[in-house]
């Protein structure tokens, strides 16, 4: 099988692979090379794919959709983080959080300014809020 991982800015994995196990809707579930083709909502959770050599690899992955076609499994997620183990996963996944929730944090206050100086403007041109 040949998989591809991708968030909306760029293409994360595109490579061979042996195996891969999802999170779905409706729990965990196993692609091998052989089975039909699918197409899965994929929750939250950890991507696992094990590669030619016998190689695991570790993804945390946002919620997405994943399409098994023939050959070639697209997986299609907001975000993905890679990992070695479920330890450095949780580490990686929670300084993306942070990262996130400054970032949000930001654009909030910055539409708090954003509307507080457009009331300033209305009321200067003699409205009333």
């Amino acid at each position: 099988m040949h998989l591809i991982l991708m968030q909306p800015t760029e293409i994360l994995v595109d490579q061979p692979i042996a195996k891969l196990t999802a999170e779905g809707q409706n729990g965990e579930f196993c692609l091998l090379p052989n089975h039909v083709d699918i197409v899965a909502a994929l929750v939250p959770g950890i991507l696992a794919f094990e590669l030619d050599d016998g190689t695991e690899n570790l993804w945390a992955v946002d919620e997405g959709l994943l399409v098994k076609q023939g050959s070639t499994v697209r997986v299609a997620v907001r975000h993905g983080v890679p990992g070695d183990s479920l330890e450095t996963l949780q580490q990686a996944v929670e300084q993306q959080f942070r990262q996130l929730e400054e970032r949000e944090e930001q654009a909030r206050n910055r539409l708090a300014k954003l509307e507080s100086s457009f009331l300033r403007e209305f009321i200067d041109l003699g409205g009333t809020p």
